[in-house]
């Protein structure tokens, strides 16, 4: 496994036979970011057992495989969502992480690729909560955060306003129901069967950013977490792309805290016009995001950043370029976490770099620009967890979008000894996981 150091900061970076991984510690607790394709099977539950098996392995090697707290699986058949929550179901038990189903099709041809985020202790306790197949907490050194995930059908004869604003007001209950304020959202994903079809007279991604905007109206996000020197409105970071079928599921990460050297920075990118800031010949409401969160809590940074596309200003660039397309994505993702941005937005010491990505998606128009695109990655990017699949972006001439987690640390930490093992305390809440999702 290759070791990437920024400053004092280490993250450990491989991929081997369908199986990526990238270790990091932060905040005195280790995480592991992992994906798994494949690489055995030809039914849905074939693939799924080995890709499992073969995560399972790698998590039990970080001491993490009682630790998982999020999964996104992927898959390419959407009638098929039901049989692989139940394989899901059965292989984790007790221990099933909140898991999110995309019915994204994968652009290596297999039926499913899932990706993972688990945790081990470092040198504090962490307490998981599995409250339902919708909502995980974790809680650890004055830190809690909620991962949700909630999907609203294709069969509601809701259109994607009303989807959206339902959603919404949703994980707003459910982050309620366990002391999480709906402000303290740092990331969310949209992913919105089609997404650049027709509605009515307009656009179905234009409803969703019509009907955010309105749920998001007068929401003072992360005003705790904020610096002085931020200016300009405050948005989760998020990602908003297009799916198979007609449903809608919407993903949040929240952080609540009474620390008071938590800093939770929206990052705008100098090479990009802000989304919120958009014309209204983009969307009648522009969107509610912010390019990046960063979040820094002592020494350390992570940085979420947002679905990323061939946008400069507010223009699309490279229209029919696929290569040029992923190149320009990843010189804004590359300004956007660089030292001379973070030092811009008053965080000086925590920028990251490529080099700096732990984990990686993207999302690919047109199947046959794969290879190419794949080959661009490969080389700014390395060996990293990386998840491909194809999916409409939100702008029809957009060919591909990238979004990612990275990590930096501005100063050396006292050197420690992280503790690995089963040294979590989970919490499963009676009733057990609910039959199917609400």
């Amino acid at each position: 496994m290759e070791e990437f150091g920024m400053s004092a900061h280490a993250m450990c970076k491989a991929s081997h036979q369908g199986i990526g991984l990238a270790t990091v510690e932060l905040n005195d607790i280790g995480h592991v970011f992992a994906t798994a394709i494949p690489q055995r099977g030809g039914t849905l539950r074939e693939q799924a057992e080995n890709a499992l098996q073969s995560l399972d392995d790698v998590l039990r090697a970080e001491s993490t495989r009682q630790s998982i707290i999020r999964q996104t699986v992927f898959l390419t058949e959407p009638s098929q969502i039901d049989e692989c929550r139940q394989i899901i179901r059965d292989f984790y038990g007790a221990d099933l992480p909140v898991t999110s189903y995309v019915p994204q099709p994968l652009c290596d041809g297999k039926l499913l690729s899932i990706e993972a985020h688990g945790v081990r202790r470092g040198r504090c306790e962490v307490e998981i909560e599995r409250v339902s197949e919708q909502l995980v907490m974790l809680r650890h050194d004055g830190l809690t955060w909620a991962y949700c995930t909630l999907v609203v059908p294709g069969t509601s004869t809701a259109g994607a306003y009303e989807s959206t604003a339902n959603t919404l007001r949703r994980i707003r209950s459910l982050l309620h129901g366990r002391g999480v304020r709906f402000d303290q959202v740092i990331r969310t994903w949209f992913y919105l069967g089609g997404i650049v079809a027709a509605e009515g007279t307009t656009q179905r991604y234009k409803e969703l950013n019509r009907a955010r905007a309105d749920f998001y109206k007068d929401i003072p996000f992360l005003a705790g977490y904020q610096r002085e020197t931020r200016r300009g409105p405050v948005f989760p970071a998020s990602t908003g792309i297009g799916a198979e079928g007609r449903d809608l599921t919407v993903r949040a990460i929240a952080l609540a805290t009474d620390r008071d050297d938590i800093i939770a920075m929206a990052l705008e990118n100098p090479r990009q016009t802000s989304a919120y800031d958009y014309a209204r010949s983009y969307s009648l409401q522009s969107p509610r995001f912010s390019r990046a969160m960063a979040l820094s809590y002592g020494p350390d940074m992570t940085l979420f950043i947002s679905g990323t596309a061939s946008i400069t200003n507010s223009e699309s660039r490279h229209l029919g370029d696929a290569v040029a397309q992923t190149h320009e994505a990843l010189d804004n993702i590359e300004a956007l976490i660089s030292e001379d941005n973070l030092g811009r937005h008053g965080l000086p010491g925590f920028g990251s770099s490529l080099e700096g990505l732990g984990q990686a998606r993207v999302y690919i128009k047109r199947t046959e620009d794969y290879p190419k695109i794949l080959a661009v990655c490969a080389q700014r990017l390395g060996d990293m967890p990386a998840i491909y699949t194809t999916a409409d972006v939100c702008r029809p001439e957009l060919l591909v979008e990238i979004e990612g987690i990275a990590f930096s640390r501005r100063e050396p930490s006292p050197s420690s000894s992280v503790l690995r093992g089963p040294h979590f305390r989970q919490i499963t809440p009676k009733p057990k996981i609910a039959a199917r999702p609400q």
